[in-house]
């Protein structure tokens, strides 16, 4: 995989490098600020853009905004924001209005380097890698009475893993059931939100997006 990091801690920077090439991961190129990071991912077209919220020039959301511009103008590219901010209004930007190829993860969590790698891939293949806080916060804002309430506690849990971008097999893992029972959970939330029609990957975004409350 071929990835670009925005950061402008030059510590932090190289630390995250380090960490993407152990895993085998090409850096096509590295940069401290919110305009090298769009330049570069226009010219390397990488698989993922790895990105900090606060940036150069004026430490604002230059970073958020940079990755925001990169998932509407190179759709191609996933996006990955590592912030210090579990702020919900910023994961709602940045997810818009699809949940694939998009990462919103907080720092402090990616302590070690295989959670790193597993978003990269994850998001890399067009799926999305949202921290779990960062979940429980957008669900939050959602107004009781939509068709989410039909969901079983099961089913909520298996969806909130969906969000968070895992696949069938890795929802059977973290819940300790077998795969057959995740895809009975899948269809039944499918049924529920009234996604019968639609392509299975297509369902999925879709359930994920209805979840996030968009």
């Amino acid at each position: 995989m071929r990835v670009v990091v925005g950061e402008d801690q030059a510590l932090v920077r190289e630390g995250v490098v380090r960490m993407l090439e152990r895993a085998g991961c090409t850096v096509v190129a590295a940069v401290g600020t919110a305009t090298e990071l769009v330049h570069e991912a226009r010219q390397h077209k990488p698989d993922v853009v790895i990105t900090d919220i606060r940036m150069p020039p004026r430490f604002d959301e230059a970073g958020l905004r940079a990755a925001i511009e990169i998932r509407s103008t190179e759709p191609g590219i996933g996006v990955i924001v590592l912030s210090q901010y579990l702020d919900d209004a910023y994961a709602m930007d940045l997810v818009g209005d699809r949940a694939e190829g998009v990462g919103y993860l907080l720092k402090e969590k990616v302590a070690s380097p295989d959670l790193l790698i597993d978003a990269v891939r994850r998001v890399a293949d067009g799926g999305s890698a949202l921290d779990p806080d960062v979940i429980a916060r957008l669900v939050g804002r959602k107004r009781a009475g939509g068709p989410l309430d039909t969901l079983t506690q099961r089913e909520r849990e298996v969806l909130a893993l969906m969000a968070e971008g895992h696949s069938n097999s890795g929802i059977a893992a973290k819940l300790v059931v077998t795969v057959p029972a995740v895809e009975r959970h899948v269809t039944g939330i499918f049924s529920k939100l009234g996604l019968t029609d639609a392509a299975t990957g297509h369902r999925r975004v879709l359930a994920v997006l209805r979840y996030l409350g968009r």
